[in-house]
């Protein structure tokens, strides 16, 4: 399956985890997103090699859950998710006022 068939099987399981469309793959930063929302990315790619070529290769993604409410349960919903994703939290943290949850993958 090509990466763009990947990528977009993933935004549509995001989609669905957040209950919204609010999912923005690589946003320019004039994009004024809409909270809660994902902002995801590619951030490598794991290969496995034998005989001098990738064997078995998988996208790892960044993806940051944000939102405005403290109380809000959304990183629960992606840890425990439906959709079969495999989420890591890597950190939390606040600016401008909003929580970021920042989570890996491989997809």
């Amino acid at each position: 399956m090509a990466t763009l068939d990947r990528r977009l099987i993933l935004d549509e399981k995001l989609r669905r985890i957040l209950g919204s469309t609010n999912v923005y793959f690589e946003p320019p930063a004039s994009l004024i997103m809409k909270y809660p929302c994902i902002r995801y990315k590619r951030s490598n790619i794991d290969a496995v090699f034998a005989d001098n070529k990738i064997y078995l290769g998988k996208n790892r993604y960044e993806i940051i859950v944000i939102f405005e409410d403290a109380d809000d349960d959304l990183p629960d919903k992606f840890l425990y998710n439906d959709e079969g994703l495999v989420l890591s939290l890597e950190r939390p943290y606040v600016a401008d006022g909003l929580h970021h949850y920042v989570f890996t993958t491989h997809f």
